[in-house]
């Protein structure tokens, strides 16, 4: 029988004779090993998790037009090629109008966006009915399908007014016989559009106005009230309400707006002006958020490049899976890209989200320790009381002339067999540990990770040699001559 085999054998049967207490000690490894497989495994799968839990929170990089550049559909695409696809939640592009509901004098904040990636950079929105699929459908804010008294399946017609295209100086614009255009918002944000020609000596020689977009009454005397318009005749701009000019009586809102309307006009010969169009649209579901967007009207994107005639986009609100670390990094490749676009990170959410995460994963290490430490204790102490009561058998092999070595490596080579054993065992434990942990947790699954297996069983050996050094030195301190004379 070889050295190796009788030395196994050793051990085996010294476990063996002291079954109860050595499975105390192994079920301590294990139960050990089980919580490091366990929390390590969700340690490192933290970030994932509760990377997508904060993603259902919203966006948290937004990119924004470079100075006067323009961003287009194309140069969004060309910068998210910047970002990793297996990180790229989603991204999705806004671009906001005012449009009116002419039939109803009201108007509203819209926004034209691709709605299969807001449900993914907004999950938390809530929506009665259906997110539009096709051309022609309508996303409606909770507090304007109140206010206009619209529901799932209504009809809407919105239309785009665009306003003049103005330069720095309006004055420029004012000169004899010229005709001039401009536009400002009265009642309820809505556009309010005045068309005046000067006469020879640039005083108002004629003015037309349209109200259409006020209510009825206001709206429909601004613009046939001839008294009220007279006023405007042989008057210089600019034009002061109140002085030059009076307001109608409970319409003091829209006069406002006629006079600002003036005052800011273009030479309608210079100006650029796109034409006005209107949509038919269904009204597909009615949006709930708790915010802003309950008074916002969405439609695609598609929608907005036709009432307005452009296709381009105000901002693009980005949900990715990555620490701040990799955001930073993102946010300086977009940057030294120079594609006309400009990102920013959303610090609330950024800041939150890593706050949390380190406090997790320290509060996963510092319980991780503490539950290694009370295995450390608790397999020390079986096996310190095996030396107790191997005190005689240690004696007498001393006697015989076995060696402190011998004793050591019998002692250390039992608790590092136990040390192995029960690091199989919690390794396999640890990933069910883990995985019921996520699911209930962070309703989703872990991948098993196969490197841990070996980790834990060379950390529980570790901790199984490290617990019996006490027990060791105890064990070789023990003096045959008194232990064979019975004290």
């Amino acid at each position: 029988m070889t050295k190796r085999r009788m030395f196994l054998r050793m051990i085996t049967a010294s476990l063996l004779r002291r079954r109860s207490r050595m499975l105390i000690a192994l079920l301590s490894i294990g139960i050990g090993a089980t919580i490091l497989s366990g929390l390590v495994t969700i340690y490192y799968d933290v970030p994932r998790q509760m990377g997508a839990q904060f993603r259902s929170y919203g966006a948290n990089m937004i990119l924004l037009p470079e100075g006067q550049k323009e961003m287009s559909p194309d140069s969004l695409h060309e910068t998210l090629k910047l970002i990793p696809e297996d990180q790229l939640v989603g991204a999705t592009p806004y671009r906001y109008v005012r449009l009116d509901m002419t039939l109803r004098q009201q108007s509203f904040t819209s926004a034209g966006t691709d709605f299969s990636q807001v449900q993914k950079t907004s999950p938390y929105f809530s929506v009665e009915g259906r997110y539009p699929e096709n051309d022609r459908e309508v996303l409606v804010g909770k507090e304007i399908a109140d206010t206009i008294g619209v529901k799932v399946n209504s009809p809407m017609q919105l239309t785009y007014k665009p306003t003049v295209t103005v330069s720095d100086h309006a004055e420029d614009d004012w000169v004899a016989g010229a005709t001039l255009a401009g536009s400002a918002e009265g009642w309820n944000n809505s556009l309010v559009t005045v068309t005046a020609v000067l006469d020879g000596d640039k005083k108002i020689a004629s003015i037309e106005i349209d109200a259409s977009t006020q209510t009825e009454e206001y709206g429909g005397r601004a613009m046939t009230d001839l008294n009220f318009q007279k006023q405007f005749i042989g008057k210089s701009l600019p034009l002061t309400l109140g002085e030059d000019v009076d307001a109608l009586t409970g319409a003091t809102v829209t006069s406002t707006a006629i006079v600002d309307a003036l005052n800011t006009s273009r030479n309608a010969s210079q100006a650029t002006v796109a034409a006005e169009r209107t949509g038919y649209f269904t009204v597909t579901g009615i949006l709930e958020t708790g915010g802003e967007e309950e008074s916002y009207v969405f439609i695609s994107l598609s929608d907005m490049a036709y009432l307005t005639g452009e296709n381009k986009l105000d901002v693009a609100e980005l949900s990715i899976s990555a620490n701040a670390d990799q955001l930073d990094a993102y946010v300086n490749a977009i940057t030294e890209a120079d594609a006309g676009v400009i990102p920013r990170l959303v610090k609330r959410v950024t800041r939150s989200e890593t706050a949390v995460l380190s406090k997790l994963q320290a509060l996963v290490f510092l319980v991780t320790a503490v539950v290694l430490l009370l295995t450390m204790i608790c397999v020390s102490t079986t096996m310190m009381a095996v030396v107790s009561e191997r005190r005689r058998e240690i004696g007498l092999r001393k006697a015989l002339g076995a060696s402190d070595n011998s004793i050591r490596a019998e002692f250390l080579g039992e608790g590092m067999f136990l040390g192995g054993l029960g690091g199989i065992m919690g390794s396999i434990l640890g990933f069910v540990f883990a995985q019921v942990v996520s699911v209930n947790v962070f309703g989703s699954s872990i991948m098993f990770q196969p490197l841990l297996l070996p980790i834990t069983v060379i950390v529980s050996m570790v901790i199984a040699a490290l617990s019996c050094l006490l027990p060791i030195k105890r064990a070789v301190a023990i003096d045959p001559a008194l232990v064979l004379k019975g004290e």
